[in-house]
């Protein structure tokens, strides 16, 4: 195949709104079976035991498609236009993570990398090629951190996400393995140094060392995988964090290098910038699937998010907020009832 193909791969990519394009192969992540194991083994995961299965495909790519002889990675950046962390100085209002501010960015990434994914079928096929491809995002085990690392996107950063010198941190990642054979690139080196921002940044201490993560301490899983009560020595920790956290990506000293999101519908909705806990407590499930329609939070339910709110209010220190909680103390979710009594209690 004509080398140039590369070249043109990457302008295409850039043209479609990824911030950058790599390529590895499958098996250049060797490290990634025995990390693996031994964050099953500490029980780090928690109740996500989609993790604990198929560890022979999400430790070793070349394994879940064995004919892939090229994994080309891409990243798409999200970064925001205001500060993430100024919300948690208003403590009637809720935290929403940036990347959930607005639509889902599995639906976005995935039709662009299919977009590129049909370019590049169309161009091998022009020069006698019949390359098959398959594309994910986040959805599949894929280590797309760990292939992001070894085909130069950035490096894992001591908060465990791909950091670039390019545009920071605030980036989704996507792939597409294919059969053709294209040129690699080189890995990136891991430039954090003796930095600790993103560590000493983490409300739980879920970081157990840098680069280790105890994901039963941190409060995206906590507010977004996690079912049931949350430990009640955590709930203070969670401040009016309704729905993910990011605080350890807000921290990064690289993200003086952000790049802009070039897809709007990436950028906050107005109502979700910082929502009232009051307003959102009295949600219904017609009332939250409508608001959240088209948007990742939608997938918790009504009942798990109304959780978070919760605690959020028994952190508010806003009295007027007790009524609201004591409104739900009789919810028929038990986990819904068992959050809005505690909050009563934090305010009484």
């Amino acid at each position: 195949m004509d080398s140039s193909i590369k070249d043109d791969l990457v302008k295409r990519a850039l043209e479609e709104g990824f911030v950058s394009c790599r390529v590895c192969r499958p098996w250049d992540v060797p490290e990634v079976p025995g990390r693996l194991a031994a964050f099953i083994d500490a029980e780090y995961h928690g109740q996500m035991g989609w993790m604990a299965e198929r560890t022979h495909w999400r430790g070793d790519p070349a394994l879940l498609w064995p004919e892939a002889r090229s994994v080309i990675m891409l990243a798409e950046s999200y970064a925001p236009e205001h500060d993430p962390t100024e919300i948690l100085q208003h403590r009637d209002r809720g935290a929403i993570s940036v990347y959930a501010q607005n639509k889902d960015y599995h639906d976005l990434v995935k039709k662009r990398l299919k977009r590129l994914a049909r370019w590049l079928i169309d161009v091998a096929k022009a020069q006698g090629e019949e390359p098959e491809v398959k594309v994910f995002v986040d959805t599949a085990p894929v280590p797309e951190k760990a292939l992001g690392q070894a085909a130069g996107l950035g490096w894992q950063g001591k908060h465990s996400n791909l950091v670039s010198r390019d545009w920071g941190n605030w980036a989704f990642i996507g792939s597409v393995f294919t059969t053709l054979e294209l040129p690699v690139d080189a890995a990136e080196p891991d430039r954090c140094g003796s930095c600790r921002s993103c560590l000493d940044a983490c409300p739980t201490d879920a970081f157990v060392a840098p680069y280790q993560l105890d994901a039963r301490r941190c409060i995206s899983y906590l507010s977004i995988e996690y079912k049931g009560p949350v430990d009640e020595e955590l709930r203070a920790m969670l401040g009016n964090r309704i729905y993910g956290c990011d605080d350890c990506l807000a921290a990064c000293p690289w993200n003086k290098f952000a790049v802009a999101a070039s897809d709007m519908r990436y950028a906050a909705r107005d109502e979700l910038k910082a929502p009232k806990l009051a307003e959102l407590a009295v949600l219904d499930d017609a009332g939250f699937r409508a608001m959240f329609s088209g948007s990742p939070i939608k997938r918790i339910g009504r009942d798990r998010f109304v959780r978070n709110v919760l605690y959020a209010i028994g952190n508010s220190q806003d009295i007027s907020l007790r009524p609201v909680a004591q409104a739900l103390s009789d919810d028929p979710d038990v986990t819904v009832a068992d959050a809005a009594r505690w909050a009563a209690q934090q305010l009484a």
